[in-house]
């Protein structure tokens, strides 16, 4: 497989837990809000709207392969802060391994975010 079709596989599947994610959140901000603050997020029913924005329009970045090294880099720092504030409960290993979860998926962004999009994106088209 080239490089090329291993990057849009990789985008794809990078790109499927926070679109539908960003959707969900956006179909239901004050809830999300809610949650937010339970967590100790300042400013809760502001900064859901940035996390909406993050995970939907930099999902879809990813996806199509548009500014893909900012929106990797975006991602990457959105899934470690996520994880550490949602998911650091040492005494509760389900939740120790969804922060290992997002740990890995910051990793996956910051090598998207060296690799570049590929051929087969906007960013390719763009240039």
């Amino acid at each position: 497989m080239s490089n090329s079709i291993q990057l849009l596989v990789a985008r794809i599947l990078m790109s499927l837990i926070f679109i539908p994610a960003g959707f969900s959140k956006l179909t239901s901000a004050a809830g999300t809000a809610g949650y937010m603050a339970s967590l100790g997020v300042p400013l809760p029913s502001i900064s859901v709207w940035l996390v909406i924005a993050v995970e939907l329009l930099g999902g879809l970045a990813i996806l199509i392969g548009f500014k893909t090294r900012y929106a990797a880099w975006a991602l990457a720092a959105f899934c470690v802060a996520s994880g550490v504030l949602a998911h650091y409960v040492p005494g509760d290993q389900a939740q120790m391994t969804n922060l290992m979860k997002n740990l890995a998926m910051a990793g996956g962004f910051l090598a998207l975010a060296a690799a570049g999009a590929g051929s087969y994106s906007v960013d390719a088209r763009r240039t």
